[in-house]
């Protein structure tokens, strides 16, 4: 049987997403949005549809309730993303947010629900039939060294999207644990979480001496940077009307992870990243705003 490119593991939710508020909710004070979708979320759901949309044959590692579940499979299944690694918890919902959102900033209201689940899944997962295992998400850390070597030992190559967890990101065993990682993917502010450094190139060079292979970082609507044969390289995003950040950096990851798979130079990796992050920004939600090919190819004109 033919190999997937990817699998891309992690929590399921749905998005209960609200934009278009006069002022940013207060507590005590009532707001009220002029829009409203709900849409797949979780940074596992958005960068597998991403690498679909790319051509990158994906399937997804995940667990969900009986309530928004085939919902969820449905609408993974439309965007071209194999579901047969999917589980359905038994009593708990499917996991769910509900986002405010404003171009300058959002929040979030999260209940984990069927995501309980998750961590005892993944470490039963079969990887055995994709090349490339996306981890978009929070890894245990007494756990994570020997999950990585068993995805290794699958023939599976590995990259790791935590997300803002600072419990994780100060733990001195998330450092212990990049040499074992081929791509990790932060974002600037939890690089600095990190490694106590504020300036990007200070980040780059101290996860480089932590044993970090490759680190695309995420600067938000300054693009990226990426530390290559001791050279910090800088690579700008293209300008977008912004109006729903959601999932802009796993988007990126999407467009990072499909060119790498492909043999690209990682520093050449960076455009179609930028670009499938700061496009899908123009729609609400992580994944309605996610680029095609003619629109990739408008922007790198």
């Amino acid at each position: 049987m033919k190999r997937l490119d990817f699998i891309v593991a992690g929590e399921l939710y749905v998005d209960l997403i609200m934009g278009g508020f006069d002022f940013w909710p207060q507590p005590g004070r009532e707001a009220f949005a002029s829009e409203f979708h709900r849409e797949m979320g979780g940074g596992a759901a958005i960068t597998a549809c991403g690498l679909a949309k790319l051509g990158s044959s994906t399937s997804i590692v995940g667990i969900v309730g009986k309530d928004n579940g085939n919902w969820m499979v449905e609408q993974l299944q439309g965007r071209g993303v194999e579901t047969s690694d999917i589980r359905f918890h038994p009593t708990d919902p499917t996991a769910f947010t509900v986002a405010a959102t404003m171009t300058e900033d959002r929040a979030f209201l999260t209940y984990a629900g069927a995501n309980r689940g998750f961590p005892a899944m993944l470490l039963e997962a079969d990887t055995t039939h994709a090349h490339h295992v996306h981890l978009a998400c929070k890894l245990n850390l007494d756990t994570a060294p020997n999950l990585i070597r068993k995805l290794h030992a699958n023939g599976n190559t590995v990259s790791l999207d935590v997300g803002w967890h600072e419990d994780w990101l100060t733990d001195p065993g998330a450092l212990a644990l990049l040499p074992l990682i081929d791509v990790f993917l932060p974002n600037e502010a939890e690089a600095a979480r990190m490694t106590g450094q504020a300036d990007v190139s200070e980040c780059l060079r101290f996860l480089e001496k932590a044993g970090a292979k490759c680190v695309p970082l995420k600067l938000g609507p300054r693009g990226s940077a990426i530390l290559h044969e001791g050279e910090v390289l800088f690579v700008e995003a293209p300008r977008v009307k912004v109006i729903d950040t959601t999932g802009a950096g796993d988007c990126f990851d999407a467009g990072f992870l499909h060119a790498w798979k492909k043999g690209e130079h990682p520093q050449a990796c960076l455009p179609l990243a930028n670009i499938c992050g700061a496009l899908s920004t123009e729609a609400y939600g992580g994944i309605a705003g996610f680029p095609d090919w003619g629109r990739i190819h408008s922007c790198e004109k």
